[in-house]
């Protein structure tokens, strides 16, 4: 339906747009506009604006804003035209009517409506007649109390292939068969009953209109004939599977009060969490949840809660769930997970006496990278280095699927860090490298010779492939501070014992010791080396890093040659030739001491390049 400019600016003139938002969340008045925490994402100082002078709602903690059409549309998930209407019938409006083809669309979808809507009356009868025997005994048997039946508006189909044709004669087999409550054979045979011997949930649109049905087989018929557990109606002009989630009129609502959704993965399990005081719970209709099912989810929670059952095949539903949504991820719109024991749904665990466990799961849910890395790890062999390596590249396949930049590289630095606590170094070794970047931070606590060497070991961390190709001169560079010292060996014997020891295993260690913030103070006194900078060109980052170890050794190799001198002019004497000796070894002292200088400035020079 197209609606004029000037109707929907006179529906939002004759709209008071805070009266529309104080059904939905709690507003204060502040001056002469009003305000609440945001119910759009979860805060605990208000944020939150409403200016009914100037008709639109603003939140200053995530940025949503809109009119009151959108506000429905965000909370409600109404479509555009039902929000409208809604308004309007508030108003005192009435909606222009549509063009031909969209009011005879409108029509068929009202007159098919009515249908369904029959329907449900009808199976909830039949449930409640003698032929609905069975079925309420096991709703009995799964503790399914009768007032929570009645909210739901459970039915019962009978054991008859004709029986709801004739009961809803009056609307003609034409819309029967178009609103998918019987079907037609393809030899051509007599229409039948689509539903039989089958539990029915109505399934609601997000205005609790009946538009379709689930039926789930009871009795001994669960284990025989080759039907299916679960029998959706088939899509038609009113309903598609695709977009539409069990029980969402009703936990949209609830999900208001408990600031989040929860899906699961049937009709009964929802039913029970219901009934057990979580009335925020849907589930999909019979497929893993779709891009259009999510992007509703996150119209209500930005971090939707997914509860399947604890065995395989609600693993790889979760996971199934989780790549559909990958491209989507934002930082306010993820996903969190319930992992429930093995074997078990959540009507299992309630009836085993699991409520306040599952309530604190609730509470508490794993977040997304968690979830992914419980689930890749519980499928790796993580014994063999392949199996690290397969299970490693896995991890970033998954971080690089998010669409948001930002986010694809926290993920990837979360994952990295996981298998580094998982696979690296051991806990103490990891909390010593941490404590020597730490402690050796500041030029303050250093001097001289060993701020380089401070530098030259920062770097070997940031590309250990250096260490392997340097080892000698590594495990040479002598340093004053122990720290220092402890430092060195044990990122050359990290280097021996592993030597596919790459910089994404050390890097989280950096980054959590602060090492971008002691860059930046040791850049502002003069060490500005490239290998300090992440986004440095590796190329570049790793020749200076040679070039600087390079420098130290041949420094230290001049050290040790001042030493021989010093030695050789203290055991000189007259008889052999003081006078030569002196003066031969004190050239050789000038040279050392000049080219000592020279190496001092190349190094200075090094480590000012990247300012």
């Amino acid at each position: 339906m197209s609606l004029s400019p000037a109707f929907l600016d006179e529906l939002r003139m004759r709209t008071t747009l805070s009266s529309v938002i104080s059904r939905h969340t709690k507003l204060q008045k502040a001056g002469r506009e009003w305000k609440a925490c945001c119910p759009f994402h979860k805060e605990k100082t208000p944020s939150f604006t409403v200016n009914d002078e100037k008709g639109f709602y603003h939140c200053f903690g995530c940025g949503a804003h809109g009119d009151a059409i959108k506000f429905l549309t965000e909370t409600r998930g109404l479509p555009f035209i039902d929000a409208v209407k809604e308004l309007a019938d508030t108003a005192g409006m009435q909606v222009p009517a549509p063009d031909p083809q969209a009011r005879e669309r409108q029509e068929k979808s009202a007159s098919l409506r009515d249908v369904v809507e029959a329907a449900a009356d009808w199976y909830v009868e039949q449930l409640h007649s003698n032929a609905g025997a069975e079925a309420r005994a096991y709703l009995e048997e799964r503790g399914i109390a009768d007032a929570t039946l009645r909210a739901f508006g459970l039915g019962f189909a009978p054991d008859d292939r004709g029986k709801l044709e004739e009961a809803l004669k009056e609307f003609g087999k034409d819309r029967l068969l178009e609103a998918g409550l019987i079907a037609q054979p393809e030899d051509g045979r007599a229409p039948y009953d689509r539903f039989r011997s089958r539990l029915m949930f109505p399934i609601r649109d997000r205005r609790g209109r009946v538009i379709a049905f689930s039926g789930r087989i009871i009795g001994l018929k669960e284990e025989t004939g080759g039907k299916p557990k679960y029998l959706n109606s088939p899509d038609t002009p009113i309903f598609d599977k695709g977009r539409e989630l069990y029980n969402f009129d009703r936990a949209g609502a609830a999900s208001r009060d408990t600031k989040r959704i929860i899906v699961v993965e049937g009709q009964m399990d929802v039913i029970a969490l219901d009934q057990a005081g979580f009335g925020e719970a849907v589930a999909p209709l019979g497929t893993a949840l779709t891009e259009n099912q999510l992007a509703l989810l996150w119209r209500v929670d930005e971090a939707p809660i997914l509860c399947f059952d604890g065995d395989s095949a609600g693993q790889k539903a979760a996971m199934r769930a989780v790549e559909r949504a990958m491209p989507a991820i934002r930082p306010d719109r993820t996903l969190r997970f319930v992992e429930l024991p093995a074997g078990q749904d959540p009507d299992d665990v309630i009836r085993a006496g699991g409520l306040e466990s599952l309530r604190r799961a609730f509470d508490g849910p794993l977040s997304l990278d968690a979830f992914l890395w419980n689930y890749e790890t519980a499928r790796a062999e993580t014994a063999s280095p392949t199996g690290r390596a397969k299970l490693k590249a896995r991890l970033n396949e998954l971080a690089n699927a998010i669409g948001d930049s930002e986010l694809r590289a926290e993920f990837g630095r979360e994952f990295r860090q996981r298998h580094w606590n998982a696979f690296g170094w051991k806990k103490k070794e990891v909390d010593f490298v941490r404590r020597a970047i730490a402690d050796t931070a500041g030029r303050s606590a250093l001097t001289g010779h060993d701020l380089y060497i401070r530098a030259v070991l920062l770097g070997l961390s940031r590309y250990p492939s250096v260490i392997a190709d340097r080892l000698d001169q590594v495990q040479a560079l002598a340093a004053n501070d122990t720290m220092l010292g402890r430092w060195r060996d044990l990122l050359v014997a990290a280097s021996v014992e592993r030597p596919g020891l790459d910089a994404d295993m050390i890097e989280t260690i950096l980054s959590q010791s602060g090492i971008e913030t002691v860059d930046q103070r040791d850049l502002g006194r003069g060490l500005g080396f490239s290998f300090f900078f992440g986004k440095s060109e590796p190329e570049v980052a790793i020749r200076d890093l040679e070039a600087a170890i390079d420098t130290i050794a041949r420094s230290q190799e001049l050290d040790a040659n001042l030493e021989t001198v010093k030695a050789a002019l203290a055991a000189a004497t007259e008889e052999e030739d003081f006078e030569g000796i002196w003066n031969r070894e004190s050239q050789r002292r000038k040279q050392l001491i000049e080219e000592k200088q020279r190496l001092h400035d190349e190094l200075e020079t090094l480590g000012e390049a990247a300012e």
